[in-house]
């Protein structure tokens, strides 16, 4: 392979992996984004949705006292999924226990 198509191809790869480790911002996203995320189905969505018609959330807090559904530790595997509020991870999604499976 040439220099110039490896170099076309490294870029589809580093565009494709960028896109698919891309954040979704829950003040912006469509109904289409917010179900792509992993945890939010076509139901949660669309109570993410009607509150932030309301007015955008202003942090994860806010986002947990007016989303039925959405508690600290739903919070916390939503945001591992790439959701954010403001562009901030949710702080517990962080502070994940390390693995206690056997053998580990």
């Amino acid at each position: 392979m040439n220099a110039p198509r490896r170099l076309l191809c490294l870029g589809a790869l580093l565009l494709h992996a960028a896109c698919a480790l891309a954040a979704v911002e829950v003040n912006q996203a469509g109904v289409a984004d917010l179900d792509g995320v992993k945890g939010i189905g076509p139901a949660l969505s669309g109570r993410i949705l009607a509150e932030r018609a309301r007015g955008p959330f202003s942090d994860w807090r806010d986002l947990i006292a007016r989303v039925k559904g959405i508690g600290p530790a739903a919070a916390g595997r939503l945001s591992a999924e790439g959701l954010t509020v403001n562009g901030a991870a949710y702080p517990q999604a962080a502070r994940r226990p390390p693995s206690t499976a056997p053998g580990h």
